[in-house]
């Protein structure tokens, strides 16, 4: 894959995560994205943890599904968009660090169903602190 479909690849992602209020609202950046696969990054803050002071599971579940969506979004064909059909989330550990990350994969790619999976770590040592599969739909735009 050239240079200039993997930009283009990046901008499609990146322009759907920054339509999407509710990542603005907690944080999310989009890292890398390629054929397949992308990153995000969100940062812990105050307002965004539960009563014991842990990153609320919630923001940690987002991120996870976000990436899964988007990584459905790099396979997809031209105007179309992803909705997530359903997804199983394991939280493994509280998370206290100052970042999370999660990696979305597609696991399998179909016309009307894709596959995917992310995992939440954290950067700074490599934790795995959360994993998600999803089923992925893939949507013409109107």
């Amino acid at each position: 894959m050239g240079r200039e479909a993997m930009e283009r690849i990046y901008e499609r992602v990146n322009e759907a995560v920054e339509a999407q209020n509710f990542l603005t609202t907690i944080g999310a950046k989009l890292e890398q994205a390629e054929k397949g696969r992308v990153v995000l990054s969100c940062k812990n803050r105050d307002d965004l943890t539960q009563q014991n002071g842990f990153l609320h599971g919630g923001v940690t579940a987002a991120l996870a599904e976000v990436a899964c969506g988007s990584a459905a979004l790099t396979m997809a064909e031209e105007h179309h968009h992803i909705l997530s059909a359903e997804f199983k989330m394991n939280l493994l550990r509280p998370v206290v660090c100052n970042q999370i990350q999660a990696e979305g994969t597609v696991l399998k790619a179909g016309r009307k169903l894709m596959i995917t999976e992310s995992v939440v770590t954290d950067p700074q040592t490599g934790k795995v602190l959360a994993k998600m599969t999803a089923t992925m739909i893939p949507i013409a735009d109107e």
